[in-house]
């Protein structure tokens, strides 16, 4: 029965398999340039997502030119305008498409809906609805972004919260907190992440002695274990991620999602049979290089945003903040489970080593995605 699940998760597994970035729009909102009250809008659609909802590619080759765009405009401003309501004084302002572009951000490319609002109201606080893809990906948020008159407020639309008061100033402990709840946020649904932490979790009860894992004998031993490689890890992408937040390090992105699925790769099979003498000191070395790395894959989510400096660091020390307190929540939700369990054959061969397995397979899946399609 316990093979029959383990081939189910090895099969239903990678159908998850190619999420690192999760799905977002972005929606600027900008002062007029004729000085009027009612503001520009600019909305960054991924052309992935736009693909999905109504069909871009029209002649099935896998890649979406200029042309497929223009000739779906109509399609995918309709789309795009049936998800999005603007309201002034509760009256509702129509919402004029005044051009099409592209534009590349850190996860692929973009469409670039331009909007002119027309708003019976001329005065008064603007009212935001957003509904995109909630209906097919509960997962994807609209990141809406209000830069009027030096403003830099960034709220976040889920499923659960599609509905904002834009003239409403948003303190700089608010929006503190929402970084951090962001970071928790996609740390959780980062499977990759999540992975990589796993594998790097699952040996720390045992001690590898004769070829074989062996459990620790105390619970202080396997705790400092995994303090030992999460802080490596912590430490890596915490520098990684403010370096490329700020603009001071940048790397493809396509290099550096691979690498995230390289190094899941790695630290699976280093459970199943280790592939270096030191065991520990192999671990450690493993963490930190690839965190690293993850650091990048972290900053992908700030470097789309084009917050001014200030709003910059607020956001980033939030948005670290978050991504620790969610791997803090899995560690300390699995690791006293994983400490009970370390003796028994259940755990040292099927959820480790089988385990392990699992996951190294479907991180190769993502390595073959990421590198070569």
């Amino acid at each position: 029965m316990l093979k029959q699940l383990l081939l189910l998760i090895v099969f239903s597994l990678p159908l998850t398999a190619n999420a690192h970035s999760p799905s977002s729009s972005y929606l600027f909102i900008m002062d007029s340039e004729s000085q009027s009250e009612t503001p520009q809008l600019r909305w960054d659609i991924a052309l992935r997502d736009l693909e999905i909802a109504i069909g871009l590619d029209s002649n099935l080759d896998q890649k979406i030119s200029w042309q497929e765009l223009k000739n779906k405009q109509k399609a995918i401003t309709a789309y795009a305008f049936s998800n999005l309501s603007l309201l002034r004084q509760q009256k509702p302002c129509r919402l004029n498409d005044t051009g099409l572009q592209t534009v590349q951000h850190s996860d692929g490319a973009y469409a670039v809906l331009h909007i002119q609002p027309d708003c019976a109201a001329k005065q008064g606080v603007l009212n935001v609805n957003y509904s995109l893809l909630f209906a097919d990906d509960t997962n994807h948020r609209g990141i809406i972004l209000d830069q009027r008159k030096g403003k830099s407020n960034t709220l976040i639309a889920s499923p659960e919260h599609a509905s904002f008061k834009l003239n409403e100033s948003k303190s700089r402990v608010d929006n503190f907190l929402m970084f951090v709840l962001q970071g928790i946020w996609h740390i959780l649904i980062g499977f990759d992440h999540i992975l990589f932490v796993l594998t790097l979790m699952l040996p720390a009860v045992l001690r590898y002695k004769n070829k074989q894992w062996i459990a620790v004998a105390a619970f202080r031993p396997a705790l400092m274990n995994l303090v030992k490689v999460v802080t490596a890890f912590t430490l890596a992408h915490s520098i990684t991620l403010s370096l490329a937040t700020l603009g001071i390090v940048s790397l493809p992105s396509r290099w550096v999602e691979s690498t995230i699925a390289l190094s899941v790769v790695l630290a699976a099979v280093n459970n199943v049979k280790p592939l270096f003498k030191h065991i520990t000191r192999a671990r450690l070395t493993l963490a930190f290089l690839f965190g690293l790395v993850h650091g990048f894959g972290f900053a992908s989510v700030l470097a789309d945003l084009n917050l001014d400096q200030g709003s910059l660091l607020l956001s980033l020390l939030g948005f670290n903040l978050g991504v620790e307190m969610g791997q803090g929540l899995i560690l300390l939700f699995l690791f006293p489970l994983v400490f009970l369990l370390r003796k028994t054959r259940l755990y040292q061969i099927y959820i480790v080593k089988g385990g392990s397995l699992i996951i190294s397979l479907v991180a190769s899946v993502w390595l073959v995605q990421r590198a070569v399609l």
